[in-house]
């Protein structure tokens, strides 16, 4: 009995250890092969998300809209962009992971899955270190980026990658079948990001606005931030498990339909 278990837990500790492997390697190659042919280039994935974040910022301190809340017009919309541009560049790239990586599929010891979780966890590596260098910015120029609760910060943006996973799942797995998906999604993310409310305050908007609004995860993801960040922020329309369901539906939808459409993926 002792040795069937002990042989057990070899077995699924071997099996772990065999697709983190495999995972490794599939981050290195897509490193060297998507980012000039070199690990350096990664953080110039970095940099887009980096950029995208300050001209919205730098536009909206341009004209002159000031912060309905805190001091700083940048750390408000920030907390708003910044979640918002984290799920868009995560899900989006997961959603070209596997289109981009068919070739892998060759190998009898890569799966769809790892290509999947390896562009995931390439993604959120290049989110944690654009937050990182926004958050070293903000010190630069003297706007302080504490929020007023940092636990529900972190909450909050960590909700964030998981839907952002979560959707990208889904939209990797569609995308693989319907190539044409990933534009489609890339219009759906605009979409979101409008309705998002990074830009403005949804709880000051009529009920027959803010209510529907509130139903779009992203726009749960940032009340939740603004909320961590603003102590006088509005909590009306924060309801913290809901964008945590979507993600965690969306997982388990993305990883049903890869176990569905393996054999389709597996001979297109």
């Amino acid at each position: 009995m002792r040795k069937t278990v002990v042989t057990r837990h070899r077995t699924i500790a071997n099996t772990l250890r065999e697709r983190a492997n495999v995972i490794n390697a599939v981050i290195l190659r897509d490193v060297r092969s998507r980012y000039f042919n070199h690990g350096l280039g990664f953080f110039i994935q970095s940099l887009w998300p980096l950029v995208h974040c300050f001209i919205l910022l730098v536009i909206n301190t341009a004209v002159g809209r000031s912060a309905p809340y805190g001091d700083s017009p940048l750390v408000f919309f920030g907390a708003g962009v910044v979640p918002t541009l984290s799920f868009m560049y995560i899900s989006r790239f997961m959603g070209l992971s596997i289109v981009l990586n068919q070739n892998m599929l060759s190998f009898p010891a890569v799966r769809v899955t790892d290509i999947m979780f390896a562009r995931a966890l390439l993604e959120v590596i290049a989110g944690f270190i654009t937050l990182f260098m926004i958050w070293i910015i903000f010190l630069a120029i003297g706007a302080s980026p504490y929020p007023n609760d940092p636990a529900q910060a972190v909450f909050a943006y960590l909700t964030t990658i998981f839907l952002a996973v979560g959707v990208g799942s889904i939209v990797s797995v569609v995308s693989s079948i319907f190539p044409l998906f990933v534009t489609a999604y890339a219009l759906i993310t605009i979409l979101l990001y409008l309705a998002s409310g990074c830009l403005f305050v949804t709880p000051n908007l009529p009920d027959q606005l803010a209510v529907p609004l509130s139903y779009n995860p992203l726009a749960q993801c940032v009340e939740w931030m603004r909320v961590a960040y603003f102590e006088n922020y509005s909590d009306r329309l924060l309801d913290r498990g809901y964008p945590l369901a979507i993600a965690g539906v969306s997982l388990l939808i993305g990883l049903l339909a890869e176990k569905l459409t393996k054999r389709a993926m597996m001979d297109s």
